[in-house]
């Protein structure tokens, strides 16, 4: 993939106009309306995050993922475009016509070996369920509902390529939740960046002319011993760690080449530049103390940390509340995400819903497990409905008299939910 530069556009302005009061007691009845759509959804949304997670597919691989999420969507009157924005399994799928547009974002992309031990199967089930939910009611609520199915947050940065091709264009507000061993609504994470290496020497017999070879194994050795000195001066939230992916094939050959891929992560995107600088110089003094050659790109766009609107937050706050979920608890940069990219650019929220108490965290099997549990089935309606109830939220403060009537759904609509119980 080509090195990709974060959006430069200016961001979106954020919601934070002066909002109307919003009619109290009829925006209580219009969220008892969504809650009950979701939830008469369950069974549909529980075996999608089911069926997710027993065919993991990775990064730009996830093509059964976004048919599933794409076909349920379409069954209940959203207009979808897959493929969609120059991306194989990414997805954009439109309903309602209202002054405000929200984006649903779902994630599907799974992780090499492990399977779903980042839940993305429940993320993607969340936003299609808040989807549902909202599908009956976004005309009245003012509402154009948006469900953009994103490719490849595990590596590949999907958002990141669905932002530079337009997909979140005119997006008022966009949102996504993810599961996590701990609740926080207002979610930090690192900006990251990548980096490929590749060294090339010159072969030798290692006994009978050493003299002739230039060993790009010991240029990367080299280069590590520097960036394990250079980690002393960093600031304590800066990271550095890679793996070595070759290094000589053989004893007995001094060897020609060797490659590595690292990861550097800040706790700002503004202080990634420099911190790529200086880890970039390491691994030039490698090859400079070598005799060898260095490559070094940028395999996929950078991971920008997130940052949630303000108002959006707020009012995930007081609807997270409203449904029990514990009390979210404040954290530092933790982990990353290219939905910060997203939020760069437009406002956005992606509280994260504690599904195992701590007893293990993503990226770990027992992670996956948990993904099947009935904490994480609580956490795809619970995320489902506060995400709905959140838009709904935003609609109702922005567009005057758009609730009045919306808890009378039609009797047809009503009998149609029921049939999905």
């Amino acid at each position: 993939m080509p090195p990709t530069e974060p959006p430069t556009e200016p961001p979106t302005e954020p919601v934070t106009e002066p909002l109307a009061e919003p009619p109290t007691t009829r925006l209580a009845d219009a969220k008892q309306a969504l809650r009950d759509r979701v939830h008469a959804h369950r069974s549909e949304l529980l075996a999608l995050s089911r069926r997710i997670h027993a065919h993991p597919e990775t990064a730009f691989e996830e093509h059964l993922a976004a048919a599933w999420c794409a076909e349920l969507l379409r069954a209940h009157g959203y207009s979808v475009t897959a493929p969609a924005h120059g991306l194989a399994t990414a997805f954009d799928a439109r309903l309602g016509s209202g002054p405000v547009t929200v984006a649903l974002v779902c994630e599907y992309d799974a992780l090499p070996g492990l399977g779903h031990a980042c839940g993305h199967n429940l993320i993607a089930a969340a936003g299609i369920g808040a989807a549902l939910g909202l599908a009956p009611f976004a005309d009245r609520l003012g509402l154009t509902v948006r469900v953009i199915g994103a490719p490849a947050e595990e590596r590949g940065a999907g958002k990141a390529l669905l932002l530079e091709a337009g997909a979140f264009g005119g997006v008022d507000a966009a949102m996504m939740v993810h599961p996590c061993p701990v609740e926080v609504a207002d979610f930090h994470s690192f900006a990251l960046g990548t980096l490929s290496v590749r060294y090339t020497g010159h072969a030798a017999h290692p006994s009978l002319d050493p003299h002739r070879g230039r060993n790009a194994a010991d240029a990367l050795t080299v280069a590590q011993v520097a960036i394990g000195l250079l980690r002393q001066q960093l600031p304590p939230q800066w990271r550095v760690h890679g793996i070595t992916t070759a290094a000589g094939t053989a004893p007995n050959l001094i060897p020609d080449s060797a490659s590595a891929e690292y990861e550097i992560r800040a706790s700002v995107a503004e202080d990634l530049a420099e911190l790529r600088s200086r880890v970039e110089d390491c691994f030039r003094a490698g090859a400079l103390a070598t005799g060898c050659e260095v490559e070094l790109t940028r395999p996929e766009p950078d991971y920008l940390d997130m940052r949630s609107d303000p108002r959006l937050l707020a009012l995930w706050r007081a609807n997270a509340a409203a449904l029990g979920r514990p009390e979210p608890v404040e954290r530092g940069p933790f982990a990353c995400t290219d939905m910060g990219n997203v939020s760069h650019a437009v406002p956005s929220i992606h509280p994260v819903l504690d599904i195992t108490g701590g007893a293990c965290a993503p990226h770990e099997a027992a992670f996956a497990e948990a993904a099947l549990g009935a904490e994480a089935e609580r956490a795809v309606l619970d995320g489902a409905v506060a995400m709905a109830w959140t838009a709904a939220d935003l609609a109702a403060s922005r567009v005057a008299g758009r609730v009045s009537d919306l808890a009378a759904a039609p009797a047809a609509t009503a009998a149609t939910a029921a049939t999905n119980e």
